[in-house]
């Protein structure tokens, strides 16, 4: 049976250039994009994105049960297998997040097509120690596994303390953000190990 038209249709649809508008675009070496991943607490304010351009995504996980109201969690972090079996668990942190690299996937393919160099995307929580770790830890594992974009991940909290989530640094730490008169209780609080008295 000779049928022209049905080979022709085939071949359409099977051409590389049409095939090519259906494949995930990869980076290369050549690839100018960097992916800038952070996490930060809300308390301190989010953080603003150099770039020329601005802009990017900042996602808030303060929906999420925070795992910091917990004794047996406060001086862990979002990197403790402790925490990520409690956010697994006991929250819907995976729909979260699958429904951030979802609208993340969109922007990263498009800008390795377009040639553009840098998307900044933040996860805030309440004290960037917990939530807002773990999710950005696992977008930048996605991004890399899925599209092999450079990163540049950062936990600006975290980072500031050298990750010593310990309860005189971590105490210390927060009673600098409280108001002056708070500060001798919360100080002497630290000093006693009444750790409780400076969490959220």
């Amino acid at each position: 049976v000779n049928t022209p038209e049905f080979d022709r249709m085939l071949n359409l649809v099977v051409s590389d250039d049409i095939i090519a508008n259906f494949e995930t675009a990869k980076a290369d070496e050549n690839t100018p994009l960097v992916v800038k991943i952070c996490s930060f607490s809300f308390k301190k304010g989010s953080p603003a994105d150099e770039t020329e351009n601005g802009g990017g995504f900042v996602f808030d996980m303060r929906g999420i049960l925070n795992p910091g109201r917990f004794p047996e969690y406060k001086l862990l972090t979002g990197r403790d297998k402790e925490v990520t079996d409690f956010l697994e668990q006991r929250t819907k942190i995976t729909n979260f997040l699958n429904s951030v690299f979802n609208i993340v996937d969109i922007a990263v393919e498009d800008y390795i097509k377009r040639g553009f160099s840098s998307l900044m995307v933040s996860f805030g929580c309440t004290g960037g120690q917990h939530r807002s770790v773990y999710a950005a830890d696992a977008l930048a594992r996605h991004l890399k596994n899925k599209f092999k974009v450079k990163i540049q991940l950062s936990h600006l909290v975290q980072d500031a303390i050298n990750w010593n989530n310990s309860a005189a640094e971590a105490g210390v730490d927060r009673a600098l953000t409280l108001k002056v008169d708070e500060r001798a209780t919360a100080l002497k609080a630290v000093l006693k190990g009444e750790e409780s008295i400076l969490t959220d």
